[in-house]
């Protein structure tokens, strides 16, 4: 008995371990994500509470706890309350096999990129539970948009992984990551990079697709009926999932935790500052879209990820295959 509770106390700090370093780079990353737009649009930012304002995150946080929690009188209690607890959760969980480092991973399970598609495939629940529970219009025609921009972009993210796979001979993620020694991804496979980028962007309702938040006709979409800790909890999620989908592009494309140069003085820096390096430049692209590009309309939205994407994924699929069979490139394990 004793010891199956030293394995789970084991675990139980592990899961901690990853969960405390994630939830305080959300925190950081908001404050950064405002920064940015602020460096763009030539004005300050937060800069008053803290030194650079670093802990303005911690006081909105703050804000968000002590203010009231209103559930309409009309809305479905249960669903409404469950919807960002899920929403919150799924982001959260998906951290578990991402590795840091070839032996610094939570799970090191060897399909870790099919577990991260299915549980980033059923992070558009929560947004649909919360929409529909509401049983307000503005919220319910927000959860449909995030619905269909969803599934439509999570269709070219997987043709796209495949190409990656088809490099590797692997799902998992630590092998794409070691698959990288010689040469990144990102420069054989470039244009799935770029489609891949604009697909991460519309698979977390960033801008310029977000649509489902969309203020100028949505009020706030699905959130519009939100308040409180509640409210936080769907960005919380948003954020985690937006930090999720850099850091996998980082290990499909950019080498994960590999060194771009295998030299003094780089060969020094623990390999997880290398990932978080490369996470924090995918984010900062996430942010400057945000400040620099305006809103698609949703038709445009639609059209260029069944009409465009799709095809040129699933044409890129067909050369990658025929280019590693040609050459007798394809891996052998």
């Amino acid at each position: 008995m004793i010891e199956y509770l030293n394995i789970l106390f084991a675990e139980v700090y592990k899961i901690l371990f990853l969960l405390i370093p994630v939830l305080v780079s959300v925190a950081m990353i908001v404050w950064l994500d405002r920064r940015v737009w602020a460096f763009v649009q030539k004005r300050r930012g937060p800069n008053v509470v803290g030194p650079f304002g670093l802990f303005q995150s911690l006081a909105d946080a703050l804000k968000y706890i002590f203010k009231e929690i209103i559930i309409p009188a009309s809305a479905n209690k249960i669903i409404f309350i469950l919807a960002p607890i899920i929403t919150m959760t799924l982001a959260l969980i998906s951290w578990a096999v991402i590795p840091f480092g070839e032996d610094f991973v939570l799970a090191d399970i060897n399909v870790g990129i099919l577990y991260l598609f299915a549980v980033s495939s059923l992070g558009v629940y929560g947004i649909i539970m919360g929409g529909w529970a509401s049983n307000s219009k503005y919220p319910f025609l927000g959860a449909i948009r995030s619905a269909a921009q969803m599934v439509s972009y999570e269709v070219s993210i997987g043709v796209i992984i495949i190409n990656v796979l088809l490099c590797v001979g692997s799902l998992n993620l630590t092998d794409i990551v070691l698959a990288q020694e010689k040469l990144w991804f990102v420069i054989p496979l470039f244009p799935m990079f770029v489609i891949f980028f604009i697909s991460a962007l519309a698979e977390t309702n960033r801008p310029p697709f977000d649509l489902p938040e969309a203020e100028a006709e949505l009020v706030a979409g699905y959130q519009t009926e939100y308040s409180g800790m509640m409210y936080a909890m769907f960005w919380l999620g948003e954020y985690a999932n937006i930090l999720l989908m850099c850091s996998l592009g980082s290990i499909l494309f950019l080498g994960g935790w590999l060194s771009p140069i295998d030299l003094y003085p780089f060969s020094l820096v623990p390999s997880p500052l290398w990932l978080i390096f490369k996470i924090l430049l995918l984010f900062i692209l996430f942010s400057l879209v945000k400040a620099i590009v305006p809103r698609y309309r949703y038709d445009q939205l639609m059209k260029l990820g069944w009409k465009i994407f799709l095809p040129l994924s699933l044409i890129w699929v067909v050369l990658t295959a025929s280019y590693l069979f040609y050459f007798n490139l394809l891996p052998t394990n």
